[in-house]
């Protein structure tokens, strides 16, 4: 036996009980006459003495050649501690050490495992096996751990059935890149990873299974960032005879589920957001509604007079930012340069601020007096002690960089509180989305969701102004999820292919599968899926989903660890039927 308790579970209520424990080395102090080691595992830490008087004389010697991280057992006696420390659960005892065995020795570790490190993210990433070691890694996958147990818990008392659908399937063109597998069976023709299990799970609608759930790993081709990786976890789900609302009430109850489980918070129902008023109000369709500074349009009370920058733009809009009317020029100067980095792109910003006296001081003095700049701030919400912020251009594109102002600013002052959470459901999306580039229409979610009933007669006639029948959940700022009410008749959707630009034969070629099995009494459907990383790291308190995934990749995709995606050998090569130009 390795060890009769774990190294979290010793209490005062121990003391002189005869235990043995295993566990890592963590700390190694040596005084001479005694020895401090502390032991640690996945449950805590206990501290275990080897004393010259009291240890036998091997085992105090083999104690003075102990290393960090070696893998040890021990056999002794509790004992109560003398210095007791009240920050572990382990602190009002020790382990009067009778026996020692070293299971294994260890390098020296290339960084520090305790919890401020010394380590950087690229060192840490490469050894992510000792990472994980340390308590902020570990916690965080037990608590997705216990977020998932809870997912399945809920949705399996809801009678959601988990069924697992096929990694290796067939290409499609919309949404992402795919991952491509070359099939050694079949010369010439590949498999991809899939997206999503979206066509599995119609099928299973079709095929009567009612309620579906399924903890997935999905892949995307496409460039990362901090919320984003190359392979990802969905609680993909789906529901026979259901509609919008439906579908809303039950991933309502899942999220109320999560935050009294996980957090102990109550959370009432849920407001709703069409998706024109979240661009309206807030720039982006996934607002973070814990805190204000909501969008005021300033076109009518600002492109009256002589400013050139106004007069010639599509959309002047601005904020409000609560008591910032006493920020230097200096800090004024800093957000502007903030807003004209690359990444936000504004040509400039101007500034009003509303004086505790009722007069403005603006960066436009020489075009606006104070009864304008009073019209600014009723538009904006103002009050005194304000600072507005305007920014103004192409209408969508300076949404965006208001809006990504407006997230900086949350953060600076402290109003995206980890601890807060505000759901929220955006609402009627359009169901199309028109590309410039290659001018032609694409699904805003995927090519299966529904118009709604009300718009169907505008396919054919005006198809941009279609809302679709969609839905995503939204918390602090971040979408979690997202859905919709499938079309579930071979005539829609055929009809949905044509307006995406797909010919007859390619989508038949590529979705005929489904079309089919729609001839054969398909019910009405609709379902969700979340990002369970990305709603596991909002619920954790944090933004960056790596922090939540076991084994993650860089910002280049690669896993530094184990050296991957890396070439394979011209013998395989020859065998899956693929040519590589050497040159």
């Amino acid at each position: 036996m390795y060890r009769t308790h774990n190294c979290g579970a010793l209490r005062a209520s121990d003391i002189n009980t005869e235990v043995t424990l295993s566990g890592w080395v963590s700390k190694h102090r040596d005084k001479g006459f005694m020895i401090w080691v502390d032991l640690r595992d996945r449950y805590g830490i206990t501290q275990l003495i080897f004393d010259a008087d009291r240890t036998e004389k091997a085992v105090f010697e083999a104690a003075k050649n102990l290393g960090r991280e070696f893998v040890v057992q021990v056999t002794g006696k509790v004992i109560e501690r003398a210095s007791k420390n009240p920050n572990i659960p382990t602190g009002d005892i020790e382990i009067l050490v009778e026996s020692l065995t070293v299971l294994n020795e260890s390098s020296v570790p290339p960084f520090t495992i305790e919890d401020e490190t010394d380590g950087g993210e690229d060192i840490r990433m490469k050894y992510r096996y000792l990472d994980i070691r340390r308590n902020p890694v570990k916690n965080n996958l037990l608590f997705r751990h216990k977020v998932a147990q809870e997912v399945r818990n809920y949705l399996s008392a809801q009678d959601f059935c988990e069924v697992e659908t096929p990694y290796l399937i067939s290409s499609t063109p919309e949404g992402a890149r795919d991952f491509v597998v070359p099939s050694r069976m079949n010369p010439g023709e590949f498999y991809a990873l899939p997206q999503s299990p979206q066509t599995f799970k119609q099928l299973l609608m079709v095929g009567g299974m009612d309620r579906y759930f399924q903890i997935v790993k999905c892949f995307r081709d496409e460039d990362l960032r901090a919320d984003r990786q190359p392979e990802f976890t969905q609680i993909d789900c789906e529901m026979a005879f259901v509609e919008q609302e439906d579908v809303m009430d039950t991933f309502e109850g899942l999220t109320k589920h999560l935050l009294k489980s996980v957090h102990g918070i109550e959370v009432d129902k849920f407001p709703r957001m069409t998706f024109e008023e979240a661009m309206r109000k807030y720039g982006n369709d996934k607002p973070d509604i814990r805190f204000g500074m909501e969008f005021g349009e300033l076109n009518e009370v600002a492109q009256h007079k002589d400013f050139g920058v106004f007069n010639s733009a599509e959309l002047v809009v601005g904020i409000a930012v609560p008591g910032a009317a006493t920020y230097t020029r200096k800090e004024i100067d800093a957000l502007i340069e903030w807003v004209k980095r690359p990444q936000v792109g504004a040509s400039g910003m101007v500034y009003c601020k509303c004086e505790a006296n009722g007069t403005f001081k603006s960066s436009v003095d020489k075009f606006y007096d104070q009864e304008d700049l009073k019209k600014w701030a009723e538009a904006t919400g103002a009050k005194e002690g304000d600072l507005i912020l305007v920014l103004s251009g192409p209408a969508n594109k300076t949404r965006a960089q208001l809006s990504a102002l407006r997230m900086e600013l949350g953060n600076r002052m402290g109003l995206r509180k980890p601890n807060e959470f505000a759901p929220l459901w955006v609402i009627d999306f359009p169901l199309f989305e028109w590309d410039e580039e290659s001018e032609r229409y694409f699904a805003m979610h995927h090519p299966f969701t529904s118009p709604k009933k009300e718009d169907f007669a505008l396919l054919d006639t005006d198809p941009g102004k279609v809302r679709a029948n969609a839905y995503d959940m939204v918390l602090n700022g971040n979408e979690i999820g997202g859905g919709s009410i499938r079309i579930h008749d071979k005539a829609t959707q055929e009809m949905m292919f044509k307006h995406l630009g797909f010919t007859k034969e390619e989508a038949e070629k590529q979705f005929g599968f489904l079309m089919n099995a729609f001839q054969y009494g398909a019910p009405p459907h609709g379902g969700l899926a979340f990002g369970l990383d990305r709603l596991v790291s909002i619920l954790g308190g944090q933004e960056t989903i790596r922090d939540f995934i076991a084994f993650p990749k860089n910002n280049s995709g690669r896993d530094v660890m184990i050296d991957a995606p890396a070439t394979i050998t011209p013998e395989q090569l020859k065998e899956l039927h693929i040519s590589v130009n050497q040159e």
